[in-house]
Order: C-alpha cells, then sequence, then structure tokens
C-alpha cells in the first residue's frame, strides 16, 4: 500500500512524496508555504488520481518520459520521475491511480 510522505525542504517549504509499496516515489509534489496547503494538495491528488484525463503525458528534453497530474483548475500538483520508456511511464500513472487513494499520511515534519 502506498503512502504520502510529507516532509520540510531546506527553504522551509512543506513537499509530498507519494511511495509505492515498495518504497519508490512515483509522485513528486511542488513546494508549499503552509503545512495545511500541502495537506490540501495530498487531498487533490487522491481525488484527481482517479480521473485518467488528469494526467499530463509527456517527453523531456532528454527523451525520457514523465506525466504530470493536474488539478480540475488545470494547476500541477504532482511530478512523476523520469522514466526510460512510455510504457513504464504508463505503469507510473497506473501505480498512482492504485495507491493514491487509500495512501495513509506520514508526517515528517513534527
Amino acid at each position: 500500500m502506498g503512502k504520502f510522505v510529507i516532509s520540510t525542504r531546506k527553504n522551509g517549504e512543506f513537499q509530498f512524496n507519494l511511495k509505492a509499496g515498495n518504497g519508490q516515489v512515483i509522485l513528486a509534489s511542488e513546494g508549499y508555504t503552509t503545512k495545511a496547503a500541502c495537506l490540501n494538495g495530498v487531498e487533490s491528488v487522491k481525488k484527481n488520481s482517479q480521473t485518467e484525463a488528469r494526467f499530463e503525458k509527456l517527453v523531456a528534453k532528454n527523451g525520457k518520459f514523465y506525466f504530470n497530474l493536474k488539478a480540475t483548475n488545470g494547476q500541477i500538483i504532482g511530478t512523476s520521475e523520469m522514466y526510460e520508456t512510455e510504457a513504464s511511464r504508463d505503469n507510473g500513472i497506473k501505480s498512482v491511480q492504485t495507491n493514491a487513494p487509500d495512501a495513509e499520511v506520514d508526517d515528517q515534519t513534527v
């Protein structure tokens, strides 16, 4: 089962990583100025990850594949790692869809 790990960046901002059951990071957030905003981001991932159209499939300049998960307003709420193949990127999307809805929150900022 996946989990959201909330941590603090060096600049004091909060961020979350969604980790799969094997501990691999499958989605990383932007930086948030407050923990409340970060937790809202987690809830947004749980909700939006169930809609296929919210995933933007992209190719980086170096030819690697990745995706963004967007909220209903079009704002990016999470970005994947870089994948070598299109198929592995698509598996990453499936992993987010599987893990996000029931993932527990591990707050490491306290």
